[in-house]
């Protein structure tokens, strides 16, 4: 519990919406085109602006060109250079899935390419906190072996310290990142970003990983390697870029389905196949959903709580029994992981009420900061995310950091670019932020514990200057209704098969009206229902994931008429598979 935990709101205008509006997709003034799919299918394509059969091939030859990457002539010119020097490259990474695997596919390319001399440094997140930072080059600098090239991945853009530090060693810097520059560059040898200002790259949604893998096919390349040699490293951009919950534009979901395609043949990284094990999950069976949900949590869990170490090594590693003792430990870290967010969710939720009992009409601020001294730092991202799903607001979650500072996790709404908004503060009031940086809906930042309320009331009233109408009232959007006739296994496996789906590219969900059959909670927090869609229609299998554990959640009484927003799924059990909607949001209809 929190122990302590001063309440950190601000007076701002907004309302808490406790009936979630649904707002269904438009299909375009555009026809369609698309053929040889489900009806149902192509009016989901048609409302993410896919109208032809052309977009929906997902081919590898359908990649932006590889050159066309900012930064990749003197990214590759560089990397050749020390390549053929024989020099000790070093790959420092982020501490999360994406850094992980561009980490892993960085090393492994290297040594496919006959390179030996490789290794890879995460940093400790509580020690070094984020990037290449001049701690970092002191820590390789007391290291047995000091590299001639560091090779950042998923980092290093706002690294300026860093690289001046390693610069001044002697030690070349290639950068990789696909996160936002700050006005000024570090003073890297090269860089590689989709990102950069003015960049001329065809999609601005690669992640880390995403970014790793045009580099290393770039050098593939120039080294007269065969592209399906990196190729092979495909399962683990796939694991990356859903994870990082980056848009998947059409480039990402052509590297998301190849990845997805080599794992469910089984041709991915053993760490991959023991991860999916533990995780109950069928590889040949694997979606997109099933990396964001099952196995991201898993890598990411060592990051949060312990170091990312293991995760890297867990994809490293080329025997089966070796990844799978990996995994068994990253299993565990996670297992601690859920623990100690669901504390800390609750403390959470805690301070959301004691605020919202304090302010004017029980309205809630455009923004919420929450910050408790036994919170964990490496957890608080996830429990700003969990704290926005229930209250629609931008909210950052605070844990104490050293020397009277504390590290927050920002996570926004739709709309709203959160890293932009910080930047407006920072500039404003110089000083009131430490540092930051981040996307439009996650970012990081540091500030002083004694100044959090001064930036909780900054943050309420810049959000709520960005806000437009509708932005904080949690929209759910749905793809319309479907007919009883389409509520079956039919359409279930087309919509499995529809995707990738994810950021940017969502996966269907339906609205529509039911009567409740039967009800019963599973684990004290999963709702489990039987409803019918209409008086003579045969009762369908439902489950709504987590929805007792809710504030305020009450199960719905046999008879009541629910309005469902929910994904049509396939549910396996002892090899009988059967339609099941997974749902997202229920309310009774009175």
């Amino acid at each position: 519990m929190a122990i302590g935990a001063p309440l950190v709101g601000a007076v701002g205008s907004g309302v808490l919406v406790t009936v979630r509006p649904i707002q269904r997709r438009g299909v375009g003034a555009t026809a369609s085109a698309v053929s040889g799919c489900h009806p149902v299918l192509v009016r989901v394509y048609q409302s993410r602006g896919i109208t032809q059969n052309a977009e929906l091939s997902l081919g590898l030859e359908g990649l932006l060109p590889i050159s066309s990457l900012d930064g990749m002539e003197s990214g590759v010119a560089l990397l050749e250079t020390h390549m053929r020097a024989n020099s000790f490259v070093l790959v420092v990474g982020d501490f999360d899935a994406d850094g992980a695997t561009a980490s892993a596919l960085v090393v492994r390319a290297l040594r496919r390419f006959g390179h030996a001399h490789v290794d890879f440094l995460v940093p400790d997140r509580f020690r070094f906190g984020y990037g290449l930072t001049p701690e970092i080059v002191a820590l390789v600098a007391s290291s047995e072996r000091l590299p001639q090239l560091i090779i950042t991945v998923d980092n290093g853009v706002s690294s300026h310290d860093g690289v001046a530090a390693a610069r001044a060693l002697g030690i070349d810097v290639l950068v990789t990142d696909h996160h936002l520059p700050a006005d000024t560059l570090p003073q890297a040898n090269a860089i590689v970003n989709p990102n950069l200002v003015n960049a001329q790259f065809g999609s601005r949604a690669l992640a880390g990983v995403g970014v790793a893998f045009y580099l290393m096919l770039a050098l593939g390349k120039r080294l007269g390697v065969a592209n399906a040699l990196t190729a092979e490293l495909l399962d683990l951009v796939a694991l990356g870029t859903v994870a990082d919950v980056v848009p998947l534009d059409r480039n990402n979901r052509i590297l998301v389905q190849a990845g997805l395609q080599r794992i469910r043949k089984g041709a991915c990284v053993p760490g991959i196949s023991a991860l999916l094990q533990l995780a109950s999950r069928r590889q040949s069976d694997v979606v997109a959903s099933d990396l964001g949900f099952a196995i991201g949590p898993r890598l990411n869990a060592a990051g949060r709580i312990e170091n990312m170490k293991i995760g890297i090594e867990c994809l490293l590693a080329d025997d089966s029994e070796t990844a799978f003792a990996l995994a068994q430990e990253l299993d565990r870290i996670n297992r601690d992981r859920r623990a100690i967010e669901s504390d800390m969710q609750t403390d959470a939720l805690s301070l959301v009420e004691r605020l919202r009992a304090t302010a004017t009409e029980g309205q809630l601020p455009a923004a919420l900061c929450l910050y408790d001294e036994a919170w964990h730092m490496g957890v608080v991202g996830l429990v700003a995310s969990r704290v926005k799903e229930q209250v629609h607001r931008v909210v950052i979650a605070f844990a104490p950091a050293e020397d009277g500072l504390a590290r927050g996790s920002a996570r926004s709404v739709p709309g709203i670019h959160v890293r932009d908004a910080l930047e407006a503060i920072a500039t404003r009031t110089p000083g009131l932020i430490e540092k930051f940086g981040g996307h439009a809906m996650a970012a990081g930042l540091t500030i002083r514990v004694s100044r959090l309320k001064e930036f909780a009331n900054a943050l309420a009233k810049e959000v709520e200057a960005r806000a437009e109408p509708g932005m904080l009232d949690g929209i759910l959007y749905s793809d319309g209704t479907l007919a009883v006739n389409e509520l079956g296994l039919e359409l279930a496996e087309a919509l499995r098969a529809g995707g990738p789906w994810g950021s940017g590219f969502p996966e269907p969900s339906f609205d529509g009206e039911f009567t409740v059959v039967e009800m019963r909670v599973l684990a004290e927090k999963h709702l489990k229902l039987w409803v019918r869609p209409a008086k003579d229609a045969l009762p369908q299998e439902a489950i709504a994931f987590g929805w007792m554990a809710r504030p305020g959640a009450q199960a719905p009484r046999v008879g009541a008429s629910l309005r469902l927003l929910y994904r049509l799924d396939v549910n396996e059990y002892q090899g009988v598979r059967r339609a099941q909607l997974l749902i997202d949001h229920l309310e009774e209809v009175i």
